[in-house]
């Protein structure tokens, strides 16, 4: 039920093991081409634009393709505005992001729209499970995470997880892969961020010896590798702009071709994109295409920032001490509950990467360092000056630099050179793995 005269956004009370519930809410359309419609929630979001894709679809030309966005948790509504070409104001108000009250207007280009907030409440999909492939959390926004992971499993479509750097988005992509019906067939990974824009499209697509300088053999791309599996495009948001309609056509025509060759030949893939970045804005700037965003986007995941999910470092700890072999007398001061409340004080703008590397540097020193101890010995620049905190810090960049490459090295002796398995036995993925390889001048890559 819609009640105009609801007057807060208050937390919801809820059921310990209920899951995450939210108010419905409705938007009307007060002034515009579709002046009296009404929208009603069922989820926690509603997307405004002119584009077919959004919630409310507002055919205006003062309105953006992916004009703004509607979110509801247990701190309130707020409206975030997508770079619109027009901007996005509340009660009169421009704003990149605000909070709404109930009545409030919101008004894009030449429409407005009234925010109205319900005495009902939604029960999102919840999972029951609290770990999903190498993802772990008990958290209601994890476990809704873990819900969607689990309906995209059990499809064949194309997959866009979304999500901010080091939340665990190849970690969703390979076990959406491992518990989907291509499992058994190969996963390819392919940084999109990390490829120079001139080797992407060789990379992708493959080539045929001599379709350039440097190219002295044929060699199948990412495409053709996954043929039968699942072909992981990791920050498919740094695509360059003349790659895009090739993805395209190989989304929708499941054909590609090499470099250098007309022969088109078919592909069985299933893609899953990630991106840190906010593709609806990307495509209101122009940096990219729409109908390729419509493509990626069939199935949206999105992946919580660890700073929404702060029940959760109790079980991440666990696994990531686990994953980086602390003996039992070095872990003991990590568990504790104290270590942990401190652990909740931090922004951890990296996640849950930023929260293995702090644990890292605690094992290293053989201390619970306090967190902003952890900032003050992030590996900088090696040509930087000393910071001012003095010769202390400075020794113990040194020492986790040095740490660094003799770990890198041994696990890459004891592989044979093979960057997957020494990735996979870190406890890394493959791509941040390469990146310590490069810093260090280790390795092929």
């Amino acid at each position: 039920m819609i009640d105009p005269a609801v007057t807060h956004t208050a937390p919801l009370p809820h059921a310990e093991g209920t899951g995450k519930v939210v108010r419905r809410f409705r938007m009307v359309v007060a002034e515009g081409p579709r002046r009296g419609l009404a929208w009603e929630s069922s989820l926690d979001r509603c997307a405004i634009g002119a584009h077919p894709s959004n919630d409310i679809v507002i055919d205006d030309p003062t309105v953006s393709r992916f004009h703004c966005e509607v979110l509801l948790d247990d701190t309130g509504a707020r409206v975030r505005d997508l770079d619109s070409r027009n901007g996005t104001t509340v009660d009169g108000l421009r704003v990149l992001e605000a909070w709404l009250r109930p009545g409030s207007i919101v008004r894009l280009g030449g429409a407005a729209l009234q925010f109205q907030l319900g005495t009902d409440v939604i029960a999102l999909p919840v999972s029951e499970r609290r770990q999903f492939g190498s993802l772990v959390g008990q958290s209601a926004v994890m476990r809704t995470a873990f819900a969607l992971l689990e309906r995209v499993s059990a499809s064949d479509a194309t997959v866009l997880i979304e999500g901010e750097t080091g939340t665990g988005k190849e970690g969703a992509a390979e076990a959406i892969h491992n518990s989907s019906a291509r499992k058994d067939k190969p996963l390819v990974v392919v940084d999109c961020g990390s490829i120079p824009a001139n080797l992407l499209e060789s990379e992708l697509f493959g080539h045929e010896k001599g379709a350039f300088t440097g190219a002295v053999a044929t060699r199948i791309g990412a495409f053709e590798a996954a043929h039968g599996g699942t072909l992981f495009l990791d920050e498919i948001g740094e695509l360059p702009l003349d790659l895009q309609p090739k993805i395209l056509r190989a989304l929708e025509r499941r054909e590609i071709k090499r470099v250098g060759e007309n022969q088109q030949r078919v592909v069985d893939v299933r893609v899953i994109a990630a991106t840190h970045r906010d593709l609806r804005r990307a495509v209101n700037q122009g940096a990219f295409r729409s109908d390729l965003y419509f493509r990626l986007a069939v199935l949206r995941v999105g992946l919580p920032p660890l700073r929404q999910r702060l029940e959760d470092l109790p079980l991440l700890v666990e696994q990531l001490l686990a994953r980086l072999g602390a003996t039992p007398e070095a872990a003991a001061p990590l568990r504790t509950q104290e270590f942990i409340d401190r652990l909740a004080l931090g922004a951890w703008p990296g996640n849950v990467r930023e929260l293995r590397n702090h644990l890292e540097r605690c094992l290293v020193f053989q201390e619970a360092l306090p967190l902003e101890d952890a900032n003050a010995a992030t590996p900088a620049d090696t040509s930087a000056p000393p910071p001012d905190t003095g010769l202390y810090a400075e020794a113990r960049r040194r020492a986790l630099e040095a740490f660094e490459q003799r770990y890198l090295q041994a696990m890459l002796q004891k592989h044979q050179g093979k960057v997957a398995a020494a990735a996979l036995e870190a406890g890394i993925d493959r791509v941040s793995m390469y990146r310590l390889l490069r810093k260090h001048k280790l390795g092929d890559r």
